[in-house]
């Protein structure tokens, strides 16, 4: 379980490479810090048990505040940006 954390830490490590080279510096901050914080989880051999429980809690985090910057944050409009 622990392989899929550096997986994990793989995956937004590239995605922070991308969104910096796009000129996206406060997202690519955002997935630095994920990039940091799953690999640093990786190594901390705890047990299946609780990376689900670490898992599910980040989940929740990320549903909740994807969920706030989608309903409150957004510009509202269509794809025509009026």
């Amino acid at each position: 379980m622990d392989r899929m954390f550096r997986v994990l830490g793989f995956w937004t490590g590239i995605f922070t490479v991308m969104f910096y080279l796009g000129d996206m510096d406060k997202t690519a901050m955002l997935f630095l810090a994920q990039t940091g914080f799953f690999v640093l989880l990786s190594y901390l051999k705890l047990s299946e048990r609780m990376y689900m429980y670490v898992f599910g809690a980040y989940l929740t985090v990320f549903f909740a505040g994807f969920t706030y910057w989608t309903t409150f944050m957004m510009p509202l409009g269509g794809l025509g940006g009026h």
